[in-house]
């Protein structure tokens, strides 16, 4: 088996429905699971779930979304790409704290808050939001 820092990423196109994260959390796991270096799993397959989440939420249509799993001699990194080009709002300073009687808007602190480093870029076919978390 190929080191870490020279695999291949793994890609998975996912359906534009809610069906799509319980599918991200698993290829996350079992991507994690090559790693040399333990990471931490539950926390990416949290955050990888609300990049999805967040993918299927905020944008139109039925265009697939796109999992990408990156194993890094440091870690991993995981992103979500979808075809809104409209930033995801501001992952380095997401505002204010979530009303705690509100089900959302947790989703881009919990990113910020918990991985090692966060953003987004604009692709050919929208937009591509990632996060990375370090080896334990």
């Amino acid at each position: 088996m190929p080191e870490a820092a020279d695999a291949s990423p793994w890609r998975v196109t996912l359906p534009h429905s809610v069906e799509a994260v319980p599918l991200a959390r698993a290829l996350v796991r079992s991507a994690l699971a090559h790693l040399d270096e333990p990471t931490h799993s539950e926390t990416a397959e949290l955050l990888t779930a609300e990049l999805v989440a967040n993918a299927i939420q905020h944008t139109t249509g039925d265009h697939p979304i796109e999992l990408v799993v990156e194993l890094l001699p440091t870690g991993c990194q995981v992103e979500v790409h979808d075809g809104d080009p409209a930033p995801p709002g501001n992952l380095t300073h997401p505002g204010s704290m979530p009303d705690p009687w509100q089900e959302d808007g947790r989703g881009l602190l919990l990113i910020s808050t918990l991985s090692s480093a966060c953003g987004h870029r604009t692709t050919d076919q929208g937009k591509a939001v990632w996060f990375t978390l370090p080896a334990v």
